[in-house]
């Protein structure tokens, strides 16, 4: 119907942004689900950065704290390229993944970017166990012509410590 927004423009025009931000993230997250890395990694600006906080300093940011995993465009494609060989050995075959993203929210506008947040709980299921990923989401997106670009991505676990995980070989 005319003046409704369903991520798709408008009678007049003009997207809703939180509709579109929404749709975003929840098509990254099918992506993810489905290990359609090579789209996922599409994604991305090419200033982009990927951000896991450490557990215990989930405030830390990157370049001034140790964190879990701290990926710029180049190391984001190695990481991409690592998991959909058979080198990732902690991923091969690859863990069945399922998201669950909620609170999708706009922070910020400024400009050409967008700083949004969302919750998530990504179950990993892989040899007989499934562990809960539980935490929040910190994007920062970019309009490049028409379509939104991930400048940043940022995956802050809520969780007090890896255990029983230990790792994070996945893209969370």
């Amino acid at each position: 119907m005319a003046g409704e927004s369903n991520g798709r423009k408008a009678a007049r025009g003009v997207v809703d942004p939180e509709r579109e931000i929404e749709r975003f993230i929840t098509m990254e997250a099918a992506l993810l689900d489905e290990w359609r890395l090579n789209e996922w990694f599409a994604l991305f600006t090419e200033d982009a950065r990927y951000w896991v906080p450490a557990t215990d300093l989930p405030d830390g940011r990157p370049g001034l704290t140790l964190g879990l995993i701290d990926d710029d465009f180049a190391r984001l494609r190695a990481r991409v390229d690592r998991l959909l060989s058979r080198h990732a050995h902690r991923e091969f075959p690859w863990s069945r993944t399922r998201r669950l993203i909620t609170n999708v929210r706009i922070r910020e506008t400024n400009g050409d970017e967008i700083s949004a947040a969302a919750s998530f709980l990504v179950y990993r299921i892989r040899s007989g166990h499934v562990d809960p990923y539980i935490g929040h989401y910190e994007y920062v997106f970019r309009r490049v012509g028409d379509e939104l670009k991930i400048r940043s991505r940022s995956a802050i676990l809520d969780l007090e410590a890896l255990e029983p995980h230990a790792t994070v070989s996945f893209i969370l």
